[in-house]
């Protein structure tokens, strides 16, 4: 699915604002919102994490999310520096370049689909882009109609990504995965409680408490995983692996947004169409 951006060059149009931001989250909403977004951080790494919608090639890459480049920053002239809480230690830093404005998202004990909508307004506000905001919303909910309908009948999901070949994180209450989930009326096997980003750092072992769920992995496998994966009997005597019952997933950021959650939800859907072709 693509989407449309409008960028207008910092050179080329000085009333035009320009943003700039170092968390993915934001990112990808400022491009589904057709915002001028002139600099993100790690740009190759937020295509192997979040994966869609694509940062232009015009946009610059700020270096690292924890220690931007200041200088490329500087020669940007934002208009404003968008970051997550996470990042709050550079705000010192950051604030003598342009002004910082934190948007939080995933709070302990949220409602995440109420809070990715209301992340949306609020980021449409600033940006000037609320006739977007209010469409980006409206087509999320409006696919997620379509999709439930076409949700097939499933056992609970455990949705999990690999941190290495004996740890996973394990997706629950209060992320983005759980929340897609709700919204289609999909069961999610893993009650345990969860950290604030909605996910519970587990051993491999923990999932053999679960032999009906349908197991679903979600990218990227770290280096060497895969192959330690093929070579292990931990993994290969849980009952979903053995049986074939295993969901493999492209790479969707499930700390993201709105466009992580349509990504998610189709993704997710067309996988339990078509069980058999992963």
């Amino acid at each position: 699915m693509g989407w449309v951006l409008t960028l207008v060059s910092p050179l080329g149009n000085a009333a035009s604002p320009q943003w700039v931001t170092l968390d993915w989250t934001l990112a990808e909403t400022l491009i589904a919102l057709e915002a001028p977004l002139s600099g993100v951080a790690q740009i190759d790494a937020y295509h192997a994490w979040v994966g869609e919608p694509r940062i232009p090639e015009t946009v610059v890459d700020l270096g690292l999310r924890t220690q931007p480049n200041l200088e490329l920053l500087a020669d940007l002239a934002p208009d404003a520096i968008f970051i997550s809480p996470m990042f709050s230690n550079l705000t010192a830093r950051l604030s003598r370049i342009a002004p910082v404005e934190p948007l939080p998202l995933y709070q302990t004990d949220s409602d995440t689909w109420q809070e990715m909508q209301e992340l949306t307004r609020k980021l449409g506000e600033r940006v000037d882009r609320e006739r977007q905001a209010e469409t980006l919303i409206a087509a999320t909910k409006a696919l997620f109609d379509r999709l439930k309908d076409r949700t097939p009948t499933t056992a609970p999901l455990l949705m999990v990504q690999f941190m290495d070949e004996r740890h996973v994180r394990v997706f629950g209450k209060n992320g983005l995965y759980h929340a897609v989930l709700e919204q289609l009326g999909i069961a999610n096997a893993w009650q345990a409680p969860t950290n604030a980003w909605g996910f519970s750092l587990a051993g491999i072992d923990a999932l053999a408490a679960y032999p009906d769920a349908q197991l679903v992995v979600i990218e990227p496998l770290p280096i060497g995983v895969e192959a330690a994966l093929a070579n292990s009997g931990l993994w290969q005597h849980l009952p979903s692996v053995r049986e074939g019952r295993v969901i493999t997933l492209p790479p969707v950021w499930s700390f993201g947004a709105l466009p992580s959650a349509q990504r998610f939800a189709r993704t997710l859907v067309s996988a339990l169409e078509a069980p058999h072709d992963d």
